[in-house]
């Protein structure tokens, strides 16, 4: 039982609750009682220090005087909840009112419980658990829906974005030039001599090849460009904010990190592997249907693969790059 109620006070150091009471005497014995049993205590004595609170992310309970100078508990209950914070925060009035229409108005204004005054402490420390297992069954929730959208948007093997998604990306980056002008370019990257890999080496060893290959592009690429598989060994890389020029220069990279990466098999072989690249921007087409996007990009890739592979091609409607080293682009 003391090993019990001294896990429960260590769980409850990392739970913050805001006591919200214009009453001095009542907010300092909440404050006290909360203390003692290992709560982090925030403290306000009107609606609008509580509300500046009640937004921190980390914050889980908030305990709400119904009647406070500045904003009153059921507005303040009403405020959060049609706000988005990361975490749920679960909201308890205190009230000297106890009619059942009280009670409703309280609870439809997004409380989750309610106690009347005096606070009877047990009683408070019995409704602050409950607190903790909704708390507990939210963020769960939370987790669960997370990765669920892993799952959804995201390649089992690579952990790149899956097809669906890079797509959807696509597109987006497409509205945002219609609207804004904003270039965007795309590469699509074939890694050469995969099925050698494969035949040489086993198909676990071409999975870790391509694993490691998304983390390469990952870790070098910008916080914004976005790595998706495309299928089997074709990988998709969307550039935002890059015109043709721009694109070649970060597709010259890519060509260059990998020429230059070895790749460590189970058996601890070391490999080395080169990329094909075919891509284009949006800026150097007259027509910016992800059709044509993709479809240029791929007869890129295609010609890239015919003269040697390891080079890049990238094809726009008044120029043409061909890069077969660091940054070193010929145009046609």
């Amino acid at each position: 039982m003391e090993e019990n109620r001294k896990e429960g006070a260590a769980s409850q150091k990392n739970v913050s609750i805001l006591v919200a009471e214009d009453d001095p005497v009542a907010r300092r014995l909440l404050e006290k009682k909360l203390k003692d049993w290992g709560y982090r205590v925030y403290k306000a004595d009107n609606g609008e220090k509580a509300w500046e609170i009640l937004r921190q992310p980390d914050l889980r309970i908030a305990i709400l005087d119904w009647m406070m100078p500045g904003m009153e508990g059921p507005e303040l209950c009403f405020r959060l909840r049609q706000t988005r914070k990361p975490r749920y925060t679960y909201l308890i009035l205190l009230t000297a009112k106890d009619t059942s229409f009280d009670v409703i108005q309280g609870l439809e204004a997004g409380a989750d419980d309610y106690m009347t005054k005096p606070v009877n402490f047990m009683e408070l420390k019995a409704r602050l658990q409950t607190a903790h297992r909704i708390i507990e069954l939210e963020d769960r929730l939370l987790q669960a829906r997370k990765k669920l959208m892993r799952l959804a948007t995201t390649d089992s093997l690579t952990h790149a974005w899956n097809r669906r998604t890079i797509m959807k990306f696509i597109k987006e980056e497409i509205s945002r030039y219609t609207r804004g002008g904003r270039p965007f370019g795309l590469l699509m990257i074939d890694l050469d001599n995969f099925k050698q890999i494969n035949d040489t080496y086993g198909h676990q060893a071409g999975d870790t090849v391509l694993r490691n290959l998304v983390k390469l592009f990952i870790k070098n690429l910008r916080n914004y460009d976005r790595v998706g598989r495309y299928g089997g060994d074709e990988l998709i890389v969307l550039l935002p904010a890059s015109d043709i020029f721009n694109t070649g220069i970060l597709a010259a990279r890519l060509l260059d990190l990998t020429r230059k990466s070895k790749i460590r098999l189970r058996t601890g072989e070391k490999i080395s592997i080169t990329l094909s690249i075919g891509g284009t921007a949006v800026d150097s087409l007259s027509q910016t249907q992800i059709n044509n996007l993709i479809q240029t990009s791929d007869r890129a890739l295609y010609l890239a693969k015919k003269l040697g592979r390891d080079r890049a091609i990238l094809f726009g409607d008044s120029v043409n790059l061909e890069i077969t080293e660091k940054q070193n682009a010929r145009k046609r």
